[in-house]
């Protein structure tokens, strides 16, 4: 009999124990980082803005340039193994820094401050390009069946919001009360017992690709050429999918219309929701609710509904409900919306993970996430951007009233996005017919353009993937698209 506290299997619980411990730690390092730059470092500062953008580009920089050429590798590698290096690496990172932490902050001029943490944050979210696509593969093997994939899915949706819940609020204590020290040191810990939890999974050699290291112990020229190649194929066999292509793109479209709610939310609170600056944080535990519930319920319509019933229905209400919050002006009413808003968003992840891995064969799926994660990132960094040089320039002065509704460049502008979404939950009618796994894995495999193999005759079921940072278009993202904690499960 199964015991009642295993989730799905043994090996996937101690691999999901391993991964919420580490996205609590996640959650309080980054948090960490922001305040200790923010009230310490800069404090009173005019420049301080930019010194805490900068631990956002830092990340943004490891996922765009480390991202393409990492999936490459982990395709080579042993996927286990690669996580348990990724995981010593990022906690030896963590540990230096805490160890440098330990000097008195005027020791080092506040420019060398600031380059330690960027240099250790873009180090940590490289270390993590390689690590997102290596449990992407191992998880394919750990847990079989569609109603467990969605199970899995949902339970890492959920763990993945409650760590955004619990980590913040234990940064603030740590950071003012016991030292910075010991907050760096929480996190460092998280990744020791994701090693421990990883090392304990029963099984060797999960998720290894066919390929090999193609041109090892030959010339350095020679491999530089095998990875050019290998580089290549990974982005041949993605553009020769059309199913592929169809999922990037409405994720595409996606994120950049919810992207603009990361960076305006905050100004949509204090002037159109009338609330006090201190009451924004309740906007992100709504939103955090939300996503916990449409992660629990996602499995379940999935099952109900299919995948990509689930995946279109899941855009159309989302981008329905943006609107609506767009048009609030009472901060309870915007509570209720952002929570309403989360569960169909975070419902969607668990039914487009399933499509993504039916068309994506074992050999593929590094590469495959090494091109949907950083151009869906993309996105979404280009659409906080551009929002808010929309709101500060372009449409600083818009404002009028239509119909006895009035508007302004805030809220005109997150209803635009609103109407995006719901563009993409068209187009994912259209581009994702309603018919079932198996035709969708076979669709997606006679679409490829890779040449055939075993790895590409191989049975490609509805898999999914239980990681919350791989592209996705979740309610955290939309709230967070800032979001500078190092990629990790």
């Amino acid at each position: 009999m199964t015991p009642r506290l295993t989730l799905i299997n043994r090996d996937y619980t101690r691999l999901w124990f391993g991964q919420a411990v580490s996205s609590v730690g996640d959650a309080v390092f980054s948090t960490t980082l922001v305040l200790w730059v923010a009230t310490v470092l800069a404090k009173g500062e005019s420049w301080a803005p930019l010194a805490v953008s900068g631990i956002v580009m830092a990340s943004g920089v490891a996922v765009l340039v480390i991202g393409p050429l990492a999936g490459v590798f982990v395709d080579r590698w042993d996927k286990r193994a690669t996580m348990l290096r990724s995981e010593v690496l990022r906690g030896a990172l963590v540990a230096v820094l805490t160890v440098i932490t330990f000097l008195p902050a005027g020791a080092l001029p506040t420019g060398v401050w600031l380059a330690l943490i960027y240099a250790t944050v873009l180090l940590l979210h490289a270390a993590g390009q390689f690590f997102s696509p290596a449990r992407f593969a191992v998880l394919a093997d750990l847990v079989t069946g569609d109603a467990d994939r969605a199970r899995a899915a949902g339970i890492a949706q959920a763990t993945g919001e409650t760590a955004w819940i619990i980590g913040p609020p234990l940064a603030a204590p740590l950071l003012f009360t016991v030292g910075l020290q010991w907050a760096l040191l929480f996190n460092g810990l998280s990744y020791a017992v994701s090693y421990i939890a990883i090392r304990s999974i029963g099984v060797r050699g999960l998720g290894t690709g066919s390929t090999g290291p193609a041109g090892a112990g030959g010339p350095v020229e020679r491999q530089r050429g095998a990875l050019r190649k290998e580089f290549m194929d990974g982005l041949r066999f993605f553009a020769g999918s059309r199913f592929l292509v169809a999922l990037l793109l409405l994720a595409v479209i996606g994120q950049f219309g919810a992207g603009a709610l990361g960076t305006l939310n905050v100004f949509f609170a204090t002037d159109n929701l009338h609330a006090d600056a201190h009451l924004y944080g309740y906007l992100g535990m709504a939103m955090g609710a939300g996503g916990i519930t449409g992660a629990l319920c996602g499995g379940r319509m999935v099952q109900w509904l299919g995948a990509r019933r689930t995946t279109w229905i899941g855009l159309l209400v989302s981008g329905v409900l943006l609107v609506a919050y767009s048009r609030q002006t009472g901060f309870l009413g915007g509570v209720a919306l952002l929570f309403a808003f989360a569960v169909p968003l975070t419902m969607l992840n668990t039914a487009m993970s399933p499509l993504l891995l039916a068309a994506a064969p074992p050999d593929y799926r590094g590469r495959v996430m090494a091109v949907f994660y950083p151009v869906t990132r993309l996105a979404s960094m280009l659409s906080a951007a551009l929002s808010g040089w929309l709101a500060g320039s372009v449409l600083r002065d818009v404002g009028g009233s239509f119909g006895g509704l009035r508007f302004g460049p805030v809220d005109t502008i997150i209803a635009a996005s609103g109407l995006i979404v719901l563009l993409a939950g068209v187009f994912a009618m259209a581009a994702l017919p309603d018919t079932g796994a198996g035709k969708a894995a076979a669709r997606a495999g006679e679409d490829t353009a890779a040449p055939a193999g075993p790895a590409v005759k191989e049975r490609q079921d509805a898999e999914v993937v239980a990681h919350h940072d791989d592209g996705e278009l979740s309610a955290r993202a939309t709230h967070r698209s800032d979001d500078p904690r190092p990629t990790d499960g």
